[in-house]
């Protein structure tokens, strides 16, 4: 490694700049990674309040679809539900330090007037749609968090390896260099004073 490296006053200027900026630059990845590290833990709770919330949300829907069947009957039951609108989820990207996660929306294709719904729909089936609602938007909520929560999971293990690789070999290699070009530098120079006052006290003599 010593014979590759040259021991001029530019290389050296040079190893210092580049210290500086990879100094500079795991200054930024720490940053970046500190500031997913808070945005992950964030998520993590709030993926935790959720689920911690979705059981009650279950057995709500399926108490009040239970109910609707007793109150409404089958048919009506079976009759609402044909002509509910459809709903997909559409998935686009948003950014975050960086990171694109999933942002997940619903969309619903009509099928009949808002008017003509509530005239038609009992008021326990109304019950029930509304509760099951809650539930798919809960569950759409966890899909689109856990989702995010790996992705960024991902970027701070990426991150962690890049400013590893900074800290413990990049900087450290190159302050190595720096040191022993400035050594060798010393070195020649002392010798070049060596030289100097042999050639004058073989002169002078």
């Amino acid at each position: 490694m010593q014979s590759n490296v040259k021991t001029t006053r530019l290389e050296l200027i040079r190893t210092k700049r580049r210290i500086v900026t990879a100094q500079k630059g795991l200054s930024l990845l720490k940053m970046k990674r500190s500031s997913l590290v808070l945005e992950f833990f964030n998520l993590a709770r709030q993926i935790q309040k959720l689920r911690g919330n979705l059981p009650g949300t279950v057995v709500k829907a399926r108490e009040s679809i239970r109910m609707a069947d007793i109150v409404a009957g089958r048919i009506n039951l079976e009759r609402v539900a044909a002509e509910q609108s459809s709903a997909m989820a559409s998935i686009e990207a948003k950014n975050v330090m960086g990171v694109k996660i999933p942002d997940i929306s619903i969309e619903h294709s009509a099928k009949m007037s808002l008017g003509y719904e509530l005239v038609s729909v009992p008021s326990s089936i109304e019950d029930a749609k509304v509760n099951y609602a809650a539930l798919f938007q809960m569950l759409i909520e966890i899909a689109e968090k856990e989702n995010a929560l790996r992705k960024l999971l991902h970027e701070i293990e990426k991150l962690n390896r890049r400013s590893n690789a900074i800290e413990n070999i990049a900087i450290p290699g190159m302050n190595w260099k720096a040191k022993y070009i400035k050594q060798r530098l010393e070195d020649m120079e002392r010798d070049s004073v060596v030289s100097l006052k042999f050639i004058k006290g073989k002169i002078s003599g």
